[in-house]
């Protein structure tokens, strides 16, 4: 494998993607493209990319994009880097053989990547043990309930040693800027951006964007900072004036904030990060309705099926069984209703 060097490589670095199975076509993209665009830019090959999967021919994306594959997982093939393309239903789609495959191809000492929720992969592979590594936010609670002993986070994407990982969409964009910048001059490297279109460079310190509330509190400092605070506590929740407290506002003050910007009462909202994770433990883990009542912060499983069952329309030993995750858009719309009828 190559050295991370700055300056010219001598020969193209061979990467392998491996496509999961429903794997998204957006996070391959924005790998593949930056090497394309460095290669063309330094008018020579740096880098070349190889499609595998476990399909005979194809392998079909989230979108229902069939892609054609250049070697199967039987192919006697080597690569400097490996990333493994993850997407919709992670724990279903890594069979047996992907993961043998990926052993024997960090075995033959290729650096391993990982985009979206492929860090499962790695994870299952024994790949990930001892590094630090991101992975989309909807795959979190799964990975840290399977693998207690891999240090995930949540940043955009972790670059650690010879293991990368992203979260997904256009992210690993960005991942792949940065492992670029280690290998050839930062003219060239802005010179990918400029082609891509890319204004700013993100980096890795850089936390994946929450749903709901991230774009719409960026500008309210002391309400994104008592979000953070709900979802840091969800097990043993806050009282409503310890929060005000903590980000020294009054209690009305905080109220009035989340009625402006989120359209709701702290509480409720509150109740909506706790149910939400709930519904992704009933769905991604085995852990027993009794475990999570009490990982989600509600006081018995009466309380919280009824709760369940108020905004998920569903109970949760139900939800679990359909397979398919309940939708939200009751609670959110009756948020949204509520929000508009208090007054501050």
């Amino acid at each position: 494998m190559n050295s991370g060097v700055s300056g010219a490589v001598r020969r193209a670095q061979r990467v392998g993607f491996l496509l999961m199975d429903q794997f998204t076509l957006i996070s391959l993209s924005s790998a593949i493209d930056p090497m394309r665009v460095a290669n063309l830019l330094s008018d020579r090959e740096l880098y070349q990319w190889r499609l595998i999967g476990s399909g005979e021919s194809e392998q079909v994306s989230s979108d229902g994009v069939r892609v054609k594959l250049d070697h199967t997982l039987s192919d006697d093939v080597e690569f400097d880097l490996v990333i493994v393309v993850g997407g919709i239903d992670i724990e279903r789609t890594v069979q047996k053989a992907d993961l043998a495959w990926l052993r024997k191809q960090s075995q033959r000492g290729a650096q391993m990547g990982a985009l979206c929720t492929g860090s499962y992969a790695l994870a299952s592979a024994g790949l990930l043990n001892g590094y630090e590594c991101s992975a989309h936010w909807d795959c979190l609670t799964l990975l840290t309930e399977q693998f207690p002993g891999i240090d995930f986070n949540s940043q955009l994407y972790t670059i650690d040693r010879d293991r990368m990982t992203c979260t997904g969409g256009t992210v690993p964009l960005h991942m792949m800027l940065a492992m670029m910048s280690k290998r050839h001059p930062q003219s060239l490297v802005d010179g990918v951006a400029d082609m891509l279109v890319c204004e700013r460079h993100r980096t890795d310190v850089e936390m994946q964007v929450i749903p709901m509330w991230s774009r719409k509190v960026e500008v309210q400092p002391k309400l994104k900072e008592v979000l953070q605070l709900m979802e840091a506590n969800l097990e043993e929740p806050l009282a409503l004036q310890d929060l005000a407290k903590y980000v020294d506002l009054s209690r009305r003050q905080l109220e009035r904030l989340f009625l402006k910007h989120l359209h709701s009462t702290p509480s409720r909202y509150y109740l909506k990060l706790r149910l939400d994770r709930a519904r992704r433990l009933l769905k991604q883990t085995s852990r027993s309705i009794v475990e999570i009542t009490s990982m989600c912060g509600f006081v018995s499983t009466t309380h919280f099926s009824r709760c369940y069952r108020k905004y998920m329309g569903v109970s949760p030993k139900s939800d679990r069984a359909q397979g398919i995750p309940a939708a939200f858009q009751i609670f959110e719309s009756e948020l949204r209703a509520e929000g508009a009828e208090l007054k501050p």
